[in-house]
């Protein structure tokens, strides 16, 4: 567990030094600053996306898959968020601890910086790793860009993002002790599919922080367990 709470502490660290930096920003430079993160994400996810869509064969041409699959993750999975009505009870949440404490934006930022923590292959892969057999690499080379995103973040979308160390380290934590299952199961072409469903996710929240939230990014996080359910039914029906 090590390395998941390494990570926790550097998102933790790098939201308090963001929020200091922030006092010093100007309103008229706040909005740029917004945008340069909102593209510097999206880039993120694009990356992500296409690393994991697009493989090169032994020929050295390129082969795409997992489009149909991507579309009907998104589909069906926004619809289940928008039933559950995700977005809606975590803004009532959010929405008391603003008016408690006079926070302001709290929401935006917890769940911007959540999502871009939290979904990815180095979060996986590196709680198994810590969890499995105690090789922390990943989770505190992810910790290193954590922490960088992580001052950029605060400094432009305020104290939620500080508090986004709580389902990080809930989320790698809970891979990590489940670490034992889950290797055998998070592997290859599920892992790959997961991977560029939450990407796709992120490529929303990177939208989300230039357009002042039009997608509804909570709900859309059921669209990541789609393609589990997917690979569930193959293995029954083979």
């Amino acid at each position: 567990m090590f390395g998941v709470l390494f990570n926790g502490v550097a998102v933790l660290l790098s939201g308090i030094i963001g929020l200091l930096i922030k006092k010093g920003i100007p309103k008229s430079i706040d909005k740029s600053i917004k945008n340069a993160m909102g593209i510097a994400v999206i880039i993120i996810a694009i990356n992500g996306v296409v690393s994991n869509m697009i493989k090169v064969g032994s020929d050295g041409s390129l082969h795409s898959s997992g489009e149909l699959l991507l579309v009907v993750s998104l589909a069906i999975g926004t619809l289940l968020g928008e039933i559950l009505k995700l977005e809606d009870r975590l803004n009532g949440l959010s929405g008391k601890i603003e008016g408690k404490f006079h926070i302001e934006g709290f929401t935006n930022g917890f769940v911007t910086a959540s999502s871009i923590y939290c979904i990815g292959a180095m979060a996986i892969i590196g709680s198994i790793n810590s969890g499995l057999i105690g090789d922390h690499k990943i989770l505190i080379t992810k910790s290193i860009i954590d922490f960088a995103v992580g001052i950029v973040l605060a400094a432009s979308l305020g104290i939620g993002v500080m508090f986004a160390f709580i389902p990080v380290v809930l989320y790698e934590g809970s891979i990590a002790l489940l670490a034992g299952l889950l290797s055998n199961f998070l592997v290859g072409d599920l892992l790959i599919q997961v991977c560029f469903v939450g990407y796709a996710l992120i490529g929303c929240v990177g939208l989300n922080v230039m357009t002042n939230n039009k997608f509804k990014v909570v709900n859309m996080l059921p669209s990541i367990f789609i393609p589990v359910i997917y690979y569930g039914i193959l293995q029954l029906l083979n």
